[in-house]
């Protein structure tokens, strides 16, 4: 409701321009140019979307070897200028008019039942005032017609996970997540954040979902760290 709102305001407020070169946007978006010069990944692993070589399988070596808890990743961009900037933007300058140009890169080959923001602990929220996850969600959801569910919560605050390293990243989730009243009749969700790093969080949270048997579910993220 919140989103809503303010995306009206924003709307009714400001000339829908590119979020790059402020050129304006027919509907909104990027503008051709710079939409073309995002650093798009290619080829990458279907289970984690890390970016592999052309000549690369469908999987990188450590899903062959430890798959994680989700099944598949949608992540069209690589963690590089200007989307870090753009995201940056988003979540800690509070960026809100950059929530549907980025969430309008989300271009679903397949679309699952629900979408699934990754929760922030509320102290967190309330520290910084909105959930840019669930607000990408929300736009993407609108934009394709996918509602989204919040299902899940954080049990404890946990340290930022920017300042770990990957064994550190996943201690810290261990047990962080609880979910709970995911529809019985859902078969395919799609978990979305931001950013992709390791991947810690958002295997930690595919497995307190994944508790329930015959559930499919993906991670869909705007940037994957390379």
């Amino acid at each position: 409701m919140v989103y809503k709102w303010l995306v009206n305001i924003l709307d009714a407020l400001l000339p829908a321009r590119c979020p790059l070169c402020g050129e304006a946007v027919s509907g909104g978006g990027f503008c051709p140019g710079c939409l073309a010069g995002l650093p798009w990944i290619g080829h990458a692993c279907r289970r984690c979307g890390l970016p592999l070589p052309a000549t690369a399988g469908e999987l990188c070596g450590r899903c062959l070897n430890q798959p994680p808890a989700f099944d598949r990743t949608l992540a069209p961009l690589a963690w590089r200028a200007p989307i870090d900037r753009l995201v940056h933007a988003l979540k800690f300058r509070e960026g809100l008019h950059l929530v549907g140009p980025l969430a309008g890169l989300w271009q679903p080959a397949e679309r699952p039942e629900a979408l699934i923001p990754v929760p922030l602990h509320p102290a967190r929220l309330r520290e910084r005032g909105f959930n840019q996850a669930d607000l990408l969600a929300r736009a993407a959801g609108s934009r394709l017609g996918i509602p989204v569910l919040s299902p899940c919560r954080r049990r404890r605050a946990t340290p930022p996970q920017h300042r770990l390293d990957a064994r550190a990243r996943r201690r810290n989730l261990a047990g962080a997540f609880a979910c709970t009243g995911l529809p019985g009749h859902l078969r395919h969700v799609a978990l979305v954040d931001d950013v992709m790093t390791t991947g810690s969080t958002l295997e930690a949270l595919a497995r307190a979902l994944r508790a329930r048997d015959g559930l499919r579910v993906d991670a869909w993220v705007l940037a994957r760290v390379e």
